[in-house]
């Protein structure tokens, strides 16, 4: 494998698809509040979020490499890193340098914003930035900041970062969905760490799986999915998310059916890897309709 193909898989491209729907959320509130973005706007926005996204998964893969953890780590389709460090160790550095390379990006772009939108984009700007820089070396070693980490990049930074780049205000449904987005995307790494839970442990990791047990950690995702659709029902309901926002809600009896099934899956690999491929295509249908119920 050569050293570019390495950075590129390191990036985790096949996963790089949640940044725009989290981006696609912001927008369609900017739409919904009836204040359309300009476009340069938005596809600098749309860019910045993608890089971050791969900002983060470059400086984990580097992480996890030099930790050791990719050494011990029984990879699945959606776990325990791309394996691209150790088929290919000399491109590590190259690795180290993309990273470092996309989050001066994401932060020059974040400086134009600054300059556009002042103190509450330094804010949220800065946070995103301390979140990729610290995740994977200190965050993985605070149970309750493991779980809510993830989450809080992708809903919150990320979504109310969009809508403060693009001009737009933090309205009740600019926070309804940044709230969605937290539990449902917090709840995917949590199910994600389940099959990495005894190499995590081996290398000082200390994320809820470890602490609590697998069975507890699959309990907290049922009960992540759960509060995820209460927060969508309760804001269509206040009439903080328009109606057809319902759509949502498609997913909700598959998420069920996973939660029901997780708990029996956790000691079966095969098992517990389809669950982890339905609870990915769970989480981004439900994003990706919340976006369309936003927009009709």
């Amino acid at each position: 494998m050569s050293e570019t193909v390495a950075v590129i898989r390191a990036s985790r491209p096949n996963f790089l698809v949640l940044a725009p729907l989290c981006v696609g959320l912001g927008v369609a509130v900017a739409w919904q509040q009836g204040e359309p973005p300009v476009i340069l706007d938005t596809l600098l926005v749309f860019v910045g979020a993608l890089l971050a996204h791969a900002a983060v998964n470059l400086l984990n893969e580097y992480e996890d490499f030099v930790s050791g953890l990719d050494l011990i780590t029984t990879r699945t389709p959606f776990s325990g890193g791309s394996g691209a460090l150790p088929e290919a160790p000399g491109a590590a550095k190259r690795v180290l340098a993309a990273a470092i390379g996309t989050l001066a990006l994401v932060i020059l772009i974040g400086l134009y914003f600054l300059w556009q939108r002042g103190l509450p984009m330094l804010v949220l700007g800065t946070a995103g930035v301390a979140l990729v820089l610290t995740y994977t070396r200190w965050i993985t070693r605070s149970p309750l900041l493991c779980l809510l980490a993830p989450g809080i990049g992708f809903g919150p930074v990320m979504i109310l970062g969009t809508l403060v780049a693009l001009g737009t205000k933090l309205d009740a449904t600019a926070i309804t969905v940044s709230v969605i987005s937290l539990l449902l995307v917090s709840e995917l790494l949590l199910i994600n760490q389940i099959p990495d839970a005894e190499a995590d442990r081996k290398i000082g990791r200390r994320h809820l799986v470890i602490t609590l047990g697998t069975l507890a950690a699959a309990r907290l995702v049922s009960a992540l999915f759960a509060a995820g659709y209460a927060v969508l029902i309760t804001g269509i309901l206040a009439g903080w998310l328009p109606l057809p926002s319902i759509l949502s809600l498609v997913t909700a009896p598959f998420a069920l059916w996973l939660a029901c099934k997780l708990p029996g899956a956790i000691d079966q690999p095969d098992a517990l890897n389809v669950m982890l491929g339905i609870n990915v295509a769970i989480l981004l249908a439900t994003l990706a309709l919340l976006i369309v119920g936003l927009s009709l």
